[in-house]
Order: structure tokens, then sequence, then C-alpha cells
């Protein structure tokens, strides 16, 4: 039986991937790297510092720039991402949240949020449902991003439950590799998990609860 439910931020609860999309894209611009959409699902899930790796690599400026001209650039984008996350509401919660997360909450089910996001406090503030998670993992707190299974494993100690004891949902192949790492069963939302759904409507309270927690395939 699941007991507890792990969220991922972006792209599952909302998506504020085109923020962070439009973020990187300054910064980038300003480093002389053109990004686009189609490369920014690359660093979907990714941490700050290895998606500058990545953006950098992808220009073919690994080597041009110091850690410290990195580390602004890092919090340049932070700065830029912050500014424009002010524009998120109640109204952008993806297809199905809302009434899941109320379910879930009404059952007795603990939830947790497991995001990469440094800003994951703000969101879930400004999108009117802090109330509604039992615990939530500060990115900031944990040693290894994704795809390290450290962020989902601290937000199992924070609703006091084993990894076998709860189940997972994501929408990268980053987020799935650090469920499956963690030993925790994965929904994975148009990527592919121990159960698989095209969008974020089709994961419902009634889908959580048929799920065998045991049954989760070999990495």
């Amino acid at each position: 039986m699941v007991k507890g439910v792990l969220f991922d931020l972006d792209g599952v609860i909302t998506d504020s991937a085109e923020y962070h999309f439009r973020a990187w894209r300054e910064v980038s611009a300003n480093a002389g790297i053109n990004i686009d959409r189609s490369f920014n699902t690359t660093i979907r899930g990714v941490g700050r510092m290895a998606a500058l790796d990545l953006i950098l690599r992808h220009g073919g400026k690994e080597n041009a720039f110091t850690t410290e001209q990195k580390t602004a650039m890092a919090v340049e984008k932070n700065k830029r991402y912050r500014e424009l996350i002010r524009q998120i509401s109640p109204g952008d919660l993806l297809p199905g949240m809302s009434d899941l997360l109320t379910a879930l909450r009404s059952s007795g089910v603990r939830i947790a949020l497991g995001s990469a996001s440094h800003s994951a406090f703000t969101i879930i503030e400004r999108l009117g449902i802090t109330s509604l998670f039992d615990y939530v993992a500060d990115a900031a707190d944990v040693d290894n991003p994704k795809p390290a299974p450290d962020i989902f494993l601290d937000a199992c100690r924070g609703i006091f439950l084993r990894p076998d004891e709860v189940v997972g949902i994501e929408d990268s192949k980053v987020g799935i590799e650090s469920l499956r790492a963690g030993g925790i069963y994965s929904i994975g939302i148009g990527v592919e998990g121990d159960t698989s759904v095209p969008s974020t409507k089709e994961v419902t309270f009634e889908l959580i609860m048929s799920i065998d927690v045991h049954k989760k395939k070999i990495k």
C-alpha cells in the first residue's frame, strides 16, 4: 500500500520550465551562446551548475570561463528566474494536480516535495499549496543533485517513510533515474517510469492507490 507520494515540481505540479528557459537563454546570450527550447529539454531536472556546464559545452565554451565567472553566471540566472516566477499564481497548477493533492491530503497519505529547484518554497507559496505538503526537501541541504537519489531520500525521511512505502512522480529522465537510484517506485509523466502516463491529468488518486510499490523496473 502506498503511504506517501513524492512530487517533483517543474513539469509535475506547475510548468516553471519556461521561466528557467527564459532565464538561461538570457545568461547564455550574454556568454555568446544560443540555446533553444529543444536544447532546454536536455537540462530539465539538472542542477544549476551542471546545467551551466552543459550549456557551455553546447556552445563550445566549456573552458572559456573561470570558476568565479561561472558562479556569477549561475547567480545571475537565479536572480532573473526569481524575477520571472513572481508571475506564478494558483491558476498555474497543471491539470489534475489540485484534485490529486487534495485527495491525498484527505486520505492521510503523506506528501513531500523533492525538487532540484532552489525556489521551490517560493513557487508553492505562490501556487497556494504550501499547506498541502507535509515536507519540502530543500535542494540546498543535500550533497548530490539528481540523478543521485539524495533529494528524494531526504523527502522520505521528512515524512518518516521508507523508500519502499512511497511513489515518486517525475517528468524527466534525470528525475526517474534519481527515484530508481533510491529504490523508489516511479510514475513518469511523458517519460518511462515504473508506471508511465502521457500527462498530469492521468496521475489520479485511484492510479496511485492501485500501485504495488514493490514491482519496480530494474535500472
